[in-house]
């Protein structure tokens, strides 16, 4: 029964959450082609192994970077006009990558997408909170949210596979321009505008340290691969980054228009979101990389197989998130979120234990299930808290706030861990090269796979304890704030 309260442009609102979940499709969708897809573009413009993961972090570096201030733009330009233009922007710079002859014009190209990408997200995820303002329908939103994530992700294995081995990896960048069209065209009749008043200015210096250190840290973990970890080229850069980091923070204490305020983190359920956030990114991201890599590289198996291989672990996203949507104001966030965690630390230990011998259906197969149903029941309530009780001047940047976390731990995450997988690579090469040993690079590989996983269960552990000690909200505390974050 519909709430008599509402007026006629908000009775529409689950036609605008049908838009914002079409955009979230297009995202999610662009991620996972990229990672079939990433192989055959490798060996089509002759990049690197040490430089293929820019085709990846190029795109999350720029998304997580900007983001706090794409929110800002979001909240004082409009939440719709914002979302419009990152839809539009983000076609553009699709296809872009998608005539890309060379190695640069492609990680210039989704660079460029991350930037568009950091105006859309926010945009949309802050129009959610504003247009649901009851917890009920909120974490029906939420959960319609997570699903297309899950089901872009699926979407996008599938149609990368097929575009990548019938047609060319140039194809799965081309796809997002129709999405992204239709998108912009519905939401011009379907999307209610909001946007925060009062103070509207905007924080450049905050986003330009932010950003150039969070690029300057990766390329140090980067480095560290290839250099090692005390070399004076490394360490250089981890003192540039700690620097513009450490002046990013005094910038946001000292400036009286800051990109992050501080009283976004103040309440302990939020500051524990982004922190869980982060870390659960950073131990999950890589799992996409290395395993896209061992069905092809190992096991053999082409990018349509590969996209289906991975189709497991999207729909148990879908299925998980729909169940978190409907336990969430029974339960609360802390014990679905702790549970999830658990469960993806589970399965991160048990596809530890690869070897190059391991089936699919048998391993990796039960491994990829165990976690996606942990990561449905983690992402509905870290999204719910992430911006619980914020109000509808932050809802924006507190918004953007949870993509940066997962941005950015996803990019030192991946950097950080293909590093370790490399140097325990080489390590067990140096350690076991011999003629009784024939086949010791793949192995030596799929060990630096394995080191890789354990690490990242290890900080996923440290994600489920972070849900533990940080976020107390309860489902009172939630419905307490049915109607905390109004349309403006």
């Amino acid at each position: 029964m519909a709430d008599p309260s509402l007026s006629p442009q908000d009775s529409r609102r689950w036609l605008a959450l049908g838009v914002i979940a079409l955009a979230q499709l297009m995202v999610v969708l662009d991620a996972s082609i990229v990672n079939i897809a990433l192989p055959s573009a490798q060996r089509d413009l002759g990049i690197t192994d040490a430089d293929r993961q820019w085709v990846v972090t190029a795109y999350t570096l720029t998304f997580g970077g900007l983001l706090l201030l794409g929110g800002r733009i979001a909240d004082y330009a409009g939440r719709k006009r914002a979302f419009i233009i990152g839809l539009l922007g983000f076609a553009g710079a699709s296809a872009l990558g998608g005539i890309a002859p060379s190695q640069g014009w492609l990680f210039a190209a989704r660079g460029l997408q991350g930037a568009f990408a950091a105006l859309l997200a926010p945009a949309a995820l802050s129009l959610i909170t504003v247009t649901f303002t009851h917890s009920k329908e909120r974490a029906r939103a939420f959960g319609v949210y997570g699903a297309i994530a899950g089901g872009g992700a699926a979407i996008g294995l599938i149609v990368g596979g097929v575009l990548t081995e019938y047609t060319s990896w140039r194809w799965c960048l081309g796809v997002n321009v129709p999405i992204a069209l239709i998108a912009a065209g519905l939401a011009v009749p379907f999307v209610h505008e909001s946007k925060a008043h009062g103070n509207t200015h905007y924080d450049v210096p905050g986003a330009v340290t932010a950003t150039v250190g969070l690029v300057t840290l990766v390329y140090g973990i980067t480095k560290a691969g290839t250099d090692g970890w005390l070399s004076p080229v490394t360490i250089g850069l981890f003192v540039v980054s700690l620097v513009l980091l450490g002046a990013f923070l005094v910038i946001e204490n000292r400036t009286a228009n800051p990109l992050l305020p501080m009283r976004i983190l103040a309440d302990r359920n939020r500051s524990g979101s982004y922190a869980a956030m982060f870390l659960t990114a950073a131990g999950l991201f890589a799992m996409f990389l290395f395993l896209s890599y061992y069905l092809q590289g190992t096991l053999g198996f082409s990018a349509l197989k590969s996209g289906f291989a991975f189709l497991p672990f999207s729909l148990g996203i879908i299925v998980s998130a729909g169940v978190a949507s409907q336990l969430l104001p029974k339960f609360g966030p802390r014990p679905l979120a702790f549970t999830g965690l658990m469960m993806a630390t589970v399965g991160m230990l048990w596809l530890s234990r690869i070897t190059p011998t391991s089936e699919y259906q048998t391993h990796v197969l039960p491994s990829m299930v165990v976690m996606s149903l942990g990561m449905g029941l983690t992402f509905v309530p870290l999204s719910s808290t992430a911006l619980f009780g914020v109000a509808n001047h932050d809802a924006g940047v507190a918004s953007a706030l949870l993509n940066t976390s997962q941005q950015i731990g996803g990019s030192l995450g991946t950097a950080l861990l293909n590093t370790l997988a490399a140097t325990a690579t080489a390590s067990y090469i140096v350690a076991n090269a011999g003629p009784t040993v024939p086949n010791v690079a793949q192995e030596g590989v799929v060990h630096g796979f394995s080191v890789a996983f354990l690490v990242g269960a290890a900080i996923l552990a440290t994600a489920a304890f972070v849900v533990l000690i940080a976020i107390n909200a309860t489902r009172a505390h939630l419905a307490q704030h049915d109607v905390a974050v109004a349309p403006a």
